[in-house]
C-alpha cells in the first residue's frame, strides 16, 4: 500500500501553533521549564491529571464537587486549578489526590498544548479504543504528533501509565498507538458503513451509549479538533445526533463525506478547513453539555 505523502509545510506550522483551547496564557512562562522528549512530557501530563472513573485505582475518593473540573475546556483554566491544588512546579508530580480530576480529553488537551509550545506540530484526535472493554470500541480521545524523524504521525496515550497499563493489561506501545488498536473517528465510522465493523460496538460504556448517532458525534468533535477546537466529548452542536436517534440516509451521506475529509487530514486539509466554515459543523459559541444536561458557552472563540 503507498504512504501517504509527507504533510506541507503549512500543515505543520498549523498544527505546531497553540490554538485559543490549548494556549498557555498566563502560565506561557511555565512552559521553559518542561522536557523537549515526548515520553518525558507525557510523564509530566500524568502527574498533573487523574481520570474520574480511574480515581479509585489510586486510592482516592473523589469529592463530588471536584467532579466539576473535568468540564474544564481549556488549557490555561486546567492550569489554573492545578496550581490551586498544588502551586509546584509542573515538571514535579502530583500525589494522585491533588491532580486535576478529568477525562481523556484533559490528558490529550495537556499534551498536545505542551507539544505546540515545544513548537511540535501536534492535534487531538476523536476516535474509539478497542482495548478498555473486550469485543467493543470505547470512546477515547489521544494525541498525535508529527515525528520528524521517523517523518509520520504518532498516535501517543499520555492517560496511560503504569496503573491503566496494569489494570487494563495493556501490550502496545502508548507512545506510538497501533492504528488497529486504536480508530480515529472517520475510520471508525467508513468500516461500520462499509459493513467490516458493528456500530452497535462503538460508544461509550457509560449509559451503554453506542450507534452510528455516537459514530457521527465523534466525527464532528475530531473534525472540529483538527481544526484545532478541542471540546469536551460530551459536548453536542449542530448536526449531531440525540440519543438513539436513528439517521436517514441524507444525513448518513452526510457525515460520509466528514469522514472521508478527517480520514486523511493532510491531503484534505483545505478542503476540511472549508467544511468547518459551515454553521452546522463548526463549534457555536454555546455548546450544550450532555452531562451536565445545560447549554454552555465555550469560554473561547471556536
Amino acid at each position: 500500500m503507498p504512504q501517504p505523502a509527507n504533510p506541507s509545510q503549512k500543515v505543520l506550522n498549523f498544527y505546531a501553533a497553540p490554538s485559543a483551547m490549548t494556549d498557555f496564557g498566563p502560565h506561557t512562562r511555565i512552559v521553559q521549564d518542561l522536557p523537549n522528549d515526548v515520553a518525558e512530557l507525557v510523564r509530566v501530563v500524568q502527574g498533573l491529571a487523574l481520570h474520574e472513573y480511574m480515581a479509585d485505582a489510586y486510592g482516592v475518593t473523589i469529592p463530588e464537587a471536584r467532579k466539576e473540573e473535568s468540564h474544564i475546556r481549556a488549557v490555561r483554566e486546567m492550569v489554573d486549578r492545578i496550581l490551586v491544588l498544588d502551586g509546584d512546579p509542573l515538571t514535579i508530580a502530583r500525589p494522585p489526590d491533588k491532580r486535576l480530576v478529568g477525562v481523556c480529553q484533559h490528558f490529550s488537551s495537556l499534551m498536545v498544548a505542551m507539544l505546540r509550545a515545544k513548537g511540535v506540530p501536534a492535534r487531538a484526535r476523536y476516535g474509539f479504543g478497542s482495548y478498555f472493554n473486550p469485543g467493543y470500541y470505547e470512546e477515547h480521545t489521544v494525541a498525535e504528533y508529527w515525528n520528524a524523524g521517523d517523518k509520520r504521525w504518532l498516535l501517543v496515550d499520555p492517560q496511560f501509565d503504569d496503573v491503566w497499563q496494569t489494570k487494563l493489561q495493556i501490550k502496545h506501545d502508548v507512545l506510538d498507538v497501533p492504528r488497529d488498536r486504536y480508530l480515529v473517528a472517520g475510520k471508525a465510522w467508513t468500516q461500520c458503513r462499509r459493513g467490516d465493523a458493528d456500530a452497535s460496538r462503538f460508544g461509550i460504556f457509560v449509559g451503554e451509549m453506542r450507534g452510528f448517532w455516537m459514530l457521527a458525534g465523534e466525527l464532528l468533535r475530531d473534525l472540529a479538533a483538527l481544526n484545532k477546537v478541542e471540546m469536551l466529548p460530551w459536548d453536542t452542536w449542530g448536526t449531531m445526533p440525540k440519543p438513539n436517534e436513528p439517521l436517514s440516509a441524507e444525513e448518513l451521506s452526510a457525515f460520509d463525506k466528514v469522514a472521508a475529509l478527517i480520514r486523511s487530514p493532510d491531503e484534505s486539509f483545505d478542503q476540511l478547513r472549508k467544511a468547518y466554515e459551515n454553521d452546522e459543523l463548526r463549534v457555536p459559541a454555546t455548546v450544550f453539555n450532555a452531562m451536565r444536561q445545560r447549554p454552555e458557552p465555550v469560554g473561547i472563540g471556536a
